[in-house]
């Protein structure tokens, strides 16, 4: 079964990561998460970003704040897609900083961006990207942008 690999630079950050990790259970998509810090484990970061494709793993969500290093590290040890989550953490001068540190990203080390505290987005995303290759997970994903629209046309009605 193909996993999702959720990934976050400190706890701090799993309230945010948490929309993404609950959007892909809704999926029903195998979830994996952990706390790799890009500045405090970076042997952990080096081990996870290089063989995570080894466990199955098929699209890392990467969240981070501050300088937000953690997604552009993954993408550039990793073969697999990548989706950064910019977080506005304590130490975030507004978020921007995290945004731009995981938007800016050199040629040739791709890392796909969401917006500031977008951890659901990236759920969504990466399920697209499974589903591009997988006939369930992209009926459950049509079933959801359906159920979106229908959510849509509900509260339209009592205006």
């Amino acid at each position: 079964m193909s996993k999702i690999g959720v990934i976050m630079g400190s706890k701090s950050d799993l309230p945010v990561m948490q929309d993404a990790i609950d959007i892909l259970k809704e999926f029903s998509i195998e979830v994996e998460v952990d706390i790799v810090s890009a500045h405090r484990t970076p042997d952990k970061l080096f081990d996870y970003s290089k063989n995570a494709h080894t466990r199955g793993i098929k699209v890392i969500i990467a969240g981070a704040g501050g300088a937000a290093h953690l997604p552009g590290m993954v993408a550039s040890l990793s073969p697999l897609p990548v989706i950064g989550v910019p977080v506005k953490s304590s130490n975030s001068i507004d978020g921007w900083d995290s945004v731009l540190s995981i938007l800016q990203m050199p040629g040739g080390v791709p890392v796909a961006t969401v917006a500031l505290n977008g951890a659901k987005n990236a759920g969504i995303l990466a399920a697209q990207i499974l589903g591009s290759a997988d006939q369930n997970i992209l009926e459950k994903v049509i079933a959801y942008k359906e159920s979106l629209k229908a959510k849509v046309i509900e509260s339209a009605k009592g205006l």
